[in-house]
């Protein structure tokens, strides 16, 4: 896919910035045969380890970057040691734009709004960011917007629907998708009409299903599914990269209805993926080997930078002409679904795996290291072997936990007891090394946020003899 803005960031961050003069370099590129856009595609990907982690801060951000003020967000890489990502408040603006559009698409005419911010604030990007993203939207708008960053507080939101919501037109809730769903179950409970403050919802940090909004949406008794729910894609690395729309919500739902669309889009793949579109302006993707890559610029710019994902990309005609040829008119199908306003002509991506070793809950990561910790010790160290498998899972009544598949040793029977202790320990040591994760403890049930399973020595669906560990794993 074709775009200047990966190539405008090369030129001068090639010409600027000495770490990444130097990687190139150490790639053997001259960045001199980089002469025109179509020439990008030839330039070496960045990573956190060939890249991010190599040099130092001040040899990667722009030679102005800390003359100016600067936001720093953390987040955590493969061994859990944190990553701290300068930004200014270009990306925010950019973000606003997103906000903007999703205001506007209210079924009500600028109503009084209160958003209600359940991002974990802090050193984490979320909250932050999201905060001034809404602040930047609602000054340019001159929008009757009021804020409340109750931040991963079920309490205190709690509270606020009930005592504070109701004195507002409409109320957007904004949250990683598990405790969003906490929140609207625990309405019914606390008898709290949701339905009559009109929510709105905008997630981010993970995928979820179509089933998981239907179920959203009509339990909290939303206006419009395309016009009113949003998921973002985004990361700690550059922010919100791209984000669903009233359209990509609309393919994505088509897909599901026909097979044999979903395999024009998506491929061979068994998990239905987050599809957003995002503005090349602002953004530009790329998908080499099923692998995304992207460009975008802050103080710390990263150039055709591999993320972590899996996934595609297409333009707006590639999609239109694929959903043409399966019969479906685009336009007529977003009128027929009561989708407000103009349709984004922007370009699509689709992720559908993190290629990284971490399971997600509730918006956050958790890596394998600290499990292994935990079996590590004297007192699981003689039960279990060191082999396992996390999956994050739904029970019946759509509440996300974390599956943790453990191995016994040879000899050792299973039992409630082992079971109980590990299940304890392993969540000790998650509170101790994931301060996001100790967050989540202190609003959700403890004892079901993770489920340790036992299985046998060499059980063939997690341990098979001979094969690779795989330390996490897909729930099905």
């Amino acid at each position: 896919m074709s775009s200047n803005l990966g190539f405008e960031l090369f030129k001068r961050a090639s010409s600027t910035i000495p770490a990444y003069r130097q990687f190139l370099t150490d790639q053997n590129f001259d960045p001199s045969s980089v002469q025109t856009a179509e020439d990008f595609v030839k330039v070496p990907h960045v990573t956190k380890d060939n890249y991010l982690r190599k040099y130092s801060l001040n040899q990667i951000v722009w030679p102005d970057a800390f003359s100016q003020t600067t936001l720093f967000c953390s987040t955590s890489g493969s061994t859990g040691a944190p990553y701290y990502f300068p930004r200014n408040d270009k990306l925010s603006e950019q973000y606003s734009y997103l906000i903007e559009d999703f205001l506007k698409r209210s079924h009500l005419n600028n109503p009084k709004t209160l958003v209600i911010l359940g991002f974990g604030m802090g050193v984490w990007i979320g909250g932050v960011v999201t905060l001034r993203a809404f602040e930047i939207a609602g000054a340019r708008m001159n929008a009757p917007i009021s804020i409340l960053p109750a931040g991963y507080n079920k309490v205190e939101i709690m509270k606020a629907l009930k005592n504070l919501a109701p004195q507002f037109e409409q109320t957007i809730i904004v949250g990683y998708p598990p405790f969003v769903k906490e929140l609207i179950d625990e309405c019914e409970d606390q008898a709290i009409a949701i339905s009559q403050l009109n929510p709105r919802f905008l997630f981010a940090a993970e995928a979820f299903t179509e089933t998981f909004r239907d179920y959203l949406c009509e339990k909290a008794g939303v206006a419009n599914t395309y016009n009113d729910t949003l998921n973002i894609y985004g990361t700690a690395d550059i922010g919100a990269m791209a984000y669903e729309t009233p359209l990509s919500i609309l393919v994505r739902r088509l897909s599901i209805q026909q097979p044999e669309l979903f395999q024009s889009i998506f491929g061979q793949i068994s998990k239905t993926p987050t599809l957003a579109q995002y503005n090349p302006d602002f953004m530009q993707f790329e998908a080499v080997d099923g692998e995304i890559l992207l460009s975008g610029d802050s103080s710390l710019p990263l150039i055709r930078y591999a993320v972590g994902d899996h996934g595609g990309v297409y333009s707006f005609e590639e999609m239109e002409q694929t959903l043409q040829q399966h019969g479906i008119d685009l336009s007529m199908a977003a009128r027929n679904a009561g989708i407000k306003g103009d349709l984004a002509r922007h370009p699509f991506v689709f992720v559908y795996e993190r290629k990284d070793l971490s399971a997600t809950l509730h918006g956050i990561n958790l890596y394998p290291e600290f499990v292994k910790e935990a079996l590590l010790s004297e007192m699981l160290n003689p039960f279990f072997t060191e082999r396992f498998t996390m999956i994050t899972k739904n029970d019946e009544n759509q509440n996300q936990y974390l599956e943790i598949n453990l191995e016994l040793r040879n000899g050792v029977e299973q039992s409630k007891k082992i079971t109980t202790a590990a299940h304890q320990l392993i969540h000790n040591m998650l509170m101790a090394r994931s301060s996001e994760y100790s967050e989540i403890a202190k609003t959700v049930d403890a004892a079901r946020l993770i489920q340790v399973v036992t299985w046998p020595k060499d059980y063939e669906v997690f341990f098979a003899p001979g094969t690779k560990q795989k330390w996490t794993m897909k729930s099905t």
